[in-house]
């Protein structure tokens, strides 16, 4: 994929057709990020959800691994330009069992980048300045991800 410039924070679309892409538009998404602000990433299982989250990391410059948090809930990932917490709220029932766990504190560190899988759990406690990047399968590989404020 040719790079476009694409803002992070702007509305639009791209598309991915495959983990590696993927991976790319996440790392170069993440050169406008900053501190505070929580990413809302929507989409089936299988959507490709993690991959953009590791390359938002890689663009950040951790270098460490980065993997899905579906069974601690968040990873916390730091030595690179902005700390990250990594949430996968899959398992979490409601923004009651969110809350009980203190999502509130990830979700309000003005200097780290929050990346929240199925915010939708949690819809109620998001920040009005979240951006929700909505992943649809296209087809097996394909990949359009929305932008939306």
């Amino acid at each position: 994929m040719a790079d476009t410039g694409f803002d992070s924070r702007a509305e639009g679309s791209e598309r991915a057709d495959s983990s590696e892409a993927m991976r790319a538009l996440g790392a170069r998404w993440a050169k406008s990020l900053q501190g505070g602000m929580v990413l809302a990433l929507h989409g089936p299982l299988g959507a490709g959800k993690t991959q953009l989250a590791k390359g938002i990391a890689l663009g950040l410059g951790y270098a460490g691994e980065v993997t899905s948090p579906t069974f601690s809930l968040v990873h916390e990932y730091r030595g690179g330009r902005l700390p990250i917490y990594h949430l996968d709220l899959y398992r979490i029932a409601d923004a009651g069992e969110a809350l009980r766990f203190g999502v509130e504190e990830y979700l309000t560190d003005p200097e780290a980048v929050a990346i929240v899988e199925w915010p939708e759990r949690i819809a109620g406690l998001l920040p009005s300045s979240a951006r929700h990047w909505e992943i649809e399968l296209v087809s097996e590989n394909d990949r359009r991800i929305f932008i939306r404020p």
